[in-house]
């Protein structure tokens, strides 16, 4: 049987992963056993690094500031909060610090014949990456918001449905329609077809909901830098009052629902389906985030929260203020 040279390739990669990292030899002990240059050594760790062969994952240590999880939770009467304390006020690595967080939340709340509903967003793609068990759960994992489109795919409601229930070989259900439709009449129809109306009814029935927390500010706004929403429909929603929204769902300030016009355009779960929810994990953090925040906690569609310190702070004492 003749030998496939891209098999062998990968086959060499992975000994040569093997040699460096579990057997813990150097790149010079690595080329003499193979008969090849250090240099060689070094490439090919890259690419097996490239390729897949070799996953690193770090587990950084969470550290949490029981004070404000304290706080917060008394003043938004929350189930349970998660406050991590981190030097980096944005980007990547906050976001994997929020996602390690919300996927150890996640596994206090999950359990076998429960239905997990899931949004859309980066802090969720984090939660979902971070999420571990040694044993499969045999749940019920259903999109609650439609697709948003080509753009980042792997931060999309249907994406993520797929990832996490392969992570837990639960029953997958999705919602194959558009997150914003053109108006309330296409909205509509589409909520009436019947693979839809499925994929409602059990996100209705829905036990635990990992939900993130958009902001309309242009600057942080996730629907307008990924280009779903334009800067005048961005502006339209500020003016009208919204400061963020959860599931598409926007609310002001003070919790109160705002944008209902925008709202009646979505294929999204509704505002009292998602309140029925028993438990609304939401994950969110980093600046341009406190008002979104403080009015998801107001609106209640969030009673369990995970975020930073500086931005848990920020929401303290902004709810003092306003």
């Amino acid at each position: 049987m003749e030998r496939n040279p891209l098999q062998d390739r990968a086959s060499l990669l992975a000994d040569v992963a093997e040699m460096y990292y579990l057997e813990e030899k150097n790149q010079a002990e690595i080329a003499k056993t193979i008969g090849v240059t250090r240099s060689m050594i070094s490439r090919m760790l890259t690419e097996a690094r490239e390729s897949g062969i070799v996953d690193i994952r770090i587990q950084r240590p969470l550290h949490s500031d029981s004070d404000l999880e304290s706080r917060l939770k008394e003043e938004f009467d929350l189930m349970d909060v998660c406050v991590v304390i981190s030097s980096h006020r944005t980007g990547e690595r906050l976001t994997r610090i929020l996602g390690n967080a919300g996927a150890k939340l996640l596994a206090r709340f999950l359990a076998p014949q429960k239905t997990l509903g899931l949004a859309w967003g980066t802090s969720i793609s984090a939660t979902v990456d971070a999420f571990e068990t040694t044993d499969l759960l045999p749940v019920k994992v259903v999109q609650l918001v439609g697709a948003m489109g080509a753009h980042n795919m792997e931060y999309d409601g249907h994406d993520l449905v797929a990832r996490i229930t392969e992570k837990i070989g639960g029953e997958a259900f999705y919602l194959n329609a558009p997150y914003l439709c053109q108006n309330s009449e296409m909205a509509k129809s589409l909520l009436e077809t019947k693979s839809i109306m499925e994929a409602i009814s059990v996100g209705k029935k829905t036990d635990v909901a990992l939900l993130g927390v958009g902001t309309t500010s242009p600057e942080y706004s996730s629907f307008y830098l990924a280009g779903y929403v334009t800067h005048r429909e961005l502006d339209e929603l500020r003016k009208a009052g919204a400061v963020g929204d959860v599931c598409g769902l926007h609310f002001d300030i003070n919790g109160q629902p705002a944008c209902d016009d925008f709202c009646d355009r979505l294929v999204s779960i509704r505002r009292q389906d998602l309140l029925s929810i028993p438990v609304r994990l939401g994950v969110a953090g980093g600046e341009g985030k406190a008002e979104a925040i403080l009015g998801a906690l107001r609106s209640k569609y969030v009673n369990v929260l995970v975020t930073d310190s500086a931005i848990a702070r920020k929401v303290l004492e902004m709810a003092k203020l306003k």
